[in-house]
């Protein structure tokens, strides 16, 4: 059989150069990747700023072109800039929305307004404005006490107010204007304009999803329950010296906690947003959204049940210290196992894999559930004869409690898995 001669540079020089070059460009991205992950919503905020000053350019060609400007005319042309001022929102899903809300709202008032105009023109005389005036009083009053219902001012209020202004102004511009519906339709004519610019400028020019935010943000939730049932127990259990030496920083964080307990409002929003978003990347239209509001839920009665474990910190350190070493490493052990179930759910949700609970998580809370169940038999049997003792045994049940809600978490992430299509 033939040889092959490959030729070898001396030294390996080749190669150490060109391992030097790779060195050296990925020290010089790398403070340009610190820099961009610091500063990450500050970035989006000002891409937000810029997209919005492109579509006030681009709506704004309407006056700068004289063509445009005189077909369209001063009065008309405004509808365009006040459309793309009202709509344009940080994330997609929600400029969609209020787009979508607004050309309704414009149509049905709109239509409305006309035809009250035309019959308070039929009438004619003294009934024209008495027509006029009690069809503002009634749809005005109507699409009023509508907006007072919660799940209309939730979703509906800004489309329920844009048909009040738009049934106002052309029902009683008909008192004045005898043409009527073509003021009516080159005034919807610059709101479509307005509206398409948005959601052009909104969707292809970097794009803000609110799936993805909500996607992240659901995953950062589960590392920072983690992190802080971990501070938990390892500053429940740090020794008494080290507690009182000031320059020992308390490892319990509990910002996370309340961050999560606050994050409701925020998380319905995202979740509406969402469903208004075309699909994209990983998310399909079907996506369940509404399950990620579910595991929002339980993740706030998770962190409920953590900071609880707050006032377990601010016991009394030296009468307890001999009890909390006798359940120092069972303790441990469920803290690590309960953190590391958390992460796991976080992961599998970040990837969009099927994590199977039933599998491996569950068996393994159930034994935590025995062992911290195990560590309180002695306690059961008459340690429980003083506040201490009732203090020790209040953090142990607390721990329960939290296995508890994550054997209740798992069957929520299970089901957005299926639900979700996530690969196995």
């Amino acid at each position: 059989m033939g040889s092959v001669v490959i030729p070898i540079p001396d030294g390996d020089q080749g190669f150490t150069h060109d391992l030097k070059q790779e060195k050296k460009f990925q020290v010089s991205l790398s403070p340009v990747i610190s820099f961009v992950q610091k500063n990450r919503d500050t970035i989006r905020k000002a891409i937000h700023a810029i997209k919005v000053g492109i579509a006030l350019v681009l709506v704004s060609l309407v006056y700068f072109v004289d063509t445009l400007y005189e077909e369209v005319g001063d009065d008309n042309a405004m509808w365009a800039i006040m459309t793309v001022v009202v709509i344009f929102e940080f994330h997609a899903g929600a400029t969609l929305s209020k787009g979508l809300s607004r050309g309704i709202g414009t149509v049905l008032g709109g239509g409305l307004g006309y035809l009250a105009a035309v019959l308070g023109q039929q009438v004619g005389g003294i009934g024209n404005p008495f027509v006029v005036g009690v069809s503002v009083f009634i749809f005005g009053g109507a699409a009023t006490y509508a907006r007072l219902n919660p799940n209309i001012k939730k979703r509906y209020d800004y489309g329920v107010m844009i048909f009040i202004l738009t049934f106002n102004l052309v029902s009683v511009s008909g008192l004045r204007e005898e043409n009527v519906i073509e003021i009516a339709r080159e005034r919807l004519v610059m709101i479509v304009l307005g509206f398409a610019i948005c959601i052009c400028t909104s969707l292809f020019v970097f794009p803000m999803w609110a799936s993805d935010e909500l996607h992240d943000s659901m995953v950062s939730k589960f590392e920072g329950l983690a992190s802080s049932i971990e501070g938990c127990i390892e500053e429940y259990f740090r020794l008494v010296n080290e507690k009182e030496n000031q320059s020992v920083q308390p490892t319990a964080s509990f910002r996370d906690c309340i961050s999560v307990l606050n994050s409701k409002a925020k998380d319905e929003s995202l979740v509406y947003f969402a469903k208004w978003e075309p699909w994209h990347g990983r998310f399909r239209l079907s996506h369940p959204w509404e399950k990620y509001q579910k595991i929002g839920e339980v993740l706030r009665e998770l962190a409920a049940i953590i900071l609880s474990l707050k006032g377990s910190l601010n016991s009394p350190e030296e009468p307890l210290q001999a009890l909390r070493e006798s359940i120092k490493e069972p303790c441990e052990a469920a803290g690590s196992a309960l953190a590391w179930t958390l992460r796991e759910f976080g992961e599998s949700i970040m990837k969009m894999r099927r994590c199977q609970p039933g599998v491996f998580i569950v068996p393994k809370l159930k034994l935590v559930r025995q062992e911290l169940s195990q560590v309180m038999c002695p306690f059961n049997l008459g340690k429980l004869d003083n506040a201490e003792g009732f203090a020790v045994a209040s953090f142990v049940f607390t721990l329960m409690g939290v296995v508890e809600k994550l054997e209740d978490l798992s069957k929520e992430v299970e089901e957005l898995g299926e639900l979700a299509g996530f690969q196995g």
